[in-house]
């Protein structure tokens, strides 16, 4: 080939220019390199990759937990701890290693830095790639941080697995005839205020019930995501937090939503960790010397790769919730108790718990309980700590709980509908547990009968299996060794309680005038009485305690009278007694419901009004059938729903006062008459 240039004097005898030709040559491979070059970097694969000798092999930090996000994150928190010289020099190290991927990093910030190499490596690399480089540079803490918020990541992700199979789905003890389903399907805001000792739900469907004088103010209504925030956390500077809240007000259900929206980083949060730990569980512990760590190691055995600075770090806050302290029946003597103070400092389950409840342990972690009982009555006056309380369902919140419950569109209208129709049913359905009672009343129905089958109007139904859940409750995680015989001497007194508060129209009660029945089988264990503060007109709070509900205390008291006849053949209206046996004929047991019958005409006000409902309720077979396990007998009064119908029909003949007869014929109603 012949070349020409302008002004070229060097032409060889073939025609060809020697410096010509050797330019060619070196652009030629020039350009061979700058292809092949582009072709490898475009490949994502360069070769100094494998002149830099990491110190780990990034294989084994292979994990699904090694997203984007994390690695962006901690690369990025790493690179910012490093001065500015120190950064320039990892910037030139990294040039020094990767050039061509690196060419500008001077000119780099940390967010393009940290882009470029998950660009072009694995989060692995990436990982690896920075270690490696900041230990060449002697930043051994850098390192260590990296490392320890692999191992944090790896344990998060495997915990949150280990959640999601434990508090991910509702049903079983609250829900007995449905199977099991995704807590996302079934669970509906609770309402959750910042403050407690907001009284007792006293709305009823016939008398006025003055309201007692609690908190000033109610308090702020709170979410999940509230709870989960460190924003509220940083404003009630305190690391113990109790939510209260009544049996079937929703506490461990609540427990149950927030532990799930940790796991799947629905609100923005600075917890690290969340660990729940129902007391029923920490009972294996007793007897043994334990630390707070190593029930957590034992409980969650994932956490065992954890470093021992984990649980005492400001950059690792965890959340410890212990649910159910109403349960736990040991002594908390918080003057002779021996005082721990690391987390890993073992004593007895009884000296973790109340060194908990003083606060320590915790440093910069939260301790949140759950109990039935108001902390102020457990834990020192001098211990730093806020409360929330658990009130169940508003009424919105009453119907989305139905419609999420039942699939059938129809089926939802017809159950809502129902509800409302009963005042006492809807009223009562403020406990979430009640709630799922009625559900899964209704759903026996519709199951049996067909869609189109007309609901119960009967409440004494539902409000015996409200007991008896509440029983079975106790019996399995409260006191399991109860002697049935002490069981029902223990509701026997609690009903005798109810109906002489009923006669007299009294619904609280001052703690020291409770009489010889154990406040805390009442209020704690069997979860039919609750506790509150009212604030009177003198310089001290006073503790005051009533029934879990109005319609509660008339049903226990109808229970017992009921429960005496059958198991006694004691009428407990002994001084009407003789003027009902002159009345009526009939089985012997119908002395109680003419002498239960003549005592509500008394009151002008109503006051036996739902009593008489409750006890009419009891003459129905399937009625007579769940209360067998408290009856001495198990036989069956037959006929008895017939001739309590019957002298119901009498007496509204005899008094045809409407005033007087509105409650006879919803006495009918409750027979199914």
């Amino acid at each position: 080939q012949t070349m020409s240039s302008e002004g070229s004097a060097y032409v060889m005898e073939d025609g060809v220019d020697e410096s010509s030709t050797r330019l060619a040559s070196l652009f030629f491979l020039y350009n061979l390199h700058f292809i092949l070059t582009r072709v490898h970097e475009k490949e994502g694969n360069p070769e100094s990759l494998e002149n830099l000798e990491l110190i780990q092999d990034p294989a084994e930090i292979r994990h699904p937990c090694l997203t984007v996000k994390f690695t962006f994150q901690t690369l990025s928190e790493t690179l910012k701890m490093l001065s500015e010289e120190e950064l320039r020099t990892f910037k030139w190290t990294l040039w020094t290693y990767y050039q061509q991927i690196f060419s500008s990093s001077q000119n780099m910030d940390i967010v393009d830095i940290v882009d470029r190499l998950l660009e072009r490596f694995s989060h692995e690399e990436s990982v690896q790639i920075t270690k490696t480089l900041l230990y060449k540079m002697g930043k051994q803490k850098e390192v260590e941080y990296i490392t320890n918020m692999c191992i944090r990541n790896q344990v998060r992700y495997d915990l949150c697995n280990t959640l999601r199979k434990k508090y991910g789905a509702l049903g079983g003890d609250l829900d007995m005839e449905e199977e099991k389903r995704p807590i996302d399907d079934l669970y509906v805001d609770l309402n959750v205020l910042s403050n407690t000792n907001n009284g007792p739900n006293i709305e009823h469907e016939v008398l006025t019930i003055p309201k007692p004088h609690t908190k000033q103010k109610q308090g702020v209504k709170l979410s999940v995501a509230d709870i989960l925030s460190l924003k509220m956390q940083e404003e009630f500077r305190t690391t113990l937090l109790l939510v209260a809240g009544v049996a079937g007000s929703g506490k461990s259900v609540l427990i149950r939503k927030l532990v799930r929206d940790w796991v799947e980083e629905r609100a923005p949060t600075e917890l690290a960790f969340v660990f729940p730990l129902a007391f029923r569980e920490l009972r294996q512990f007793e007897g043994e010397d334990v630390s707070l760590v190593k029930i957590i190691h034992t409980l969650y055995p994932e956490t065992t790769r954890l470093n021992k600075e984990d649980f005492s770090s400001y950059d690792c806050r965890m959340l410890f919730i212990f649910d159910g302290l109403d349960e736990y029946n040991e002594p908390l003597d918080f003057s002779n108790t021996m005082l721990i103070s690391d987390p890993h400092d073992s004593g007895s389950l009884n000296v973790v718990i109340v060194n908990l409840l003083r606060g320590r342990l915790l440093y910069n972690s939260v301790g949140m309980f759950t109990s039935r009982k108001h902390i102020d009555a457990v834990i020192p006056w001098d211990t730093h700590y806020n409360e929330l309380e658990v009130l169940g369902f508003c009424d919105p919140q009453k119907d989305e709980f139905f419609r999420k419950r039942f699939k059938d569109p129809s089926r939802v209208d017809r159950v809502i509908e129902y509800v409302k129709s009963v005042k006492t049913l809807h009223i009562m359905c403020h406990l979430p547990l009640f709630c799922s009672l009625v559900a899964d009343e209704c759903q026996r129905v519709f199951r049996e009968q067909g869609s189109q089958a007309a609901l119960p109007r009967s409440i004494t139904y539902v409000y015996t299996k409200l007991l008896l859940e509440l029983v079975r409750h106790r019996r399995k995680f409260r006191a399991p060794d109860l002697d049935p015989d002490k069981e029902q001497e223990f509701l026997l007194k609690l009903g005798k309680l109810a109906l002489n508060w009923l006669e007299h129209r009294t619904f609280q009660i001052h703690k020291l005038d409770w009489p010889e029945i154990s406040d805390k089988e009442a209020i704690m264990n069997s979860g039919l009485c609750m506790e509150y503060v009212v604030t009177p007109y003198v310089l001290c709070n006073e503790d005051t305690v009533s029934f879990l509900h109005p319609t509660i205390q008339e049903y226990l008291a109808a229970l017992y009278a009921f429960l005496s006849f059958r198991n006694q053949e004691k009428n407990v209206f002994e001084h009407l007694k003789a003027k009902a046996l002159r009345m009526f004929k009939g089985h012997k047991i119908m002395e109680l419901y003419k002498a239960a019958v003549e005592k509500s005409l008394q009151y002008d006000g109503g006051n036996m009004n739902i009593f008489l409902r409750f006890l009419c309720g009891m003459a129905l077979e399937k009625n007579q059938e769940l209360l067998r396990i408290f009856c001495k007998s198990s036989a069956k009064v037959e006929n008895l729903k017939d001739d309590v119908a019957s002298l119901i029909r009498k007496k509204i003949k005899e008094n045809p006062s409407s005033n007087r007869t509105g409650n006879l014929h919803q006495c009918l109603e409750e027979l199914g008459v």
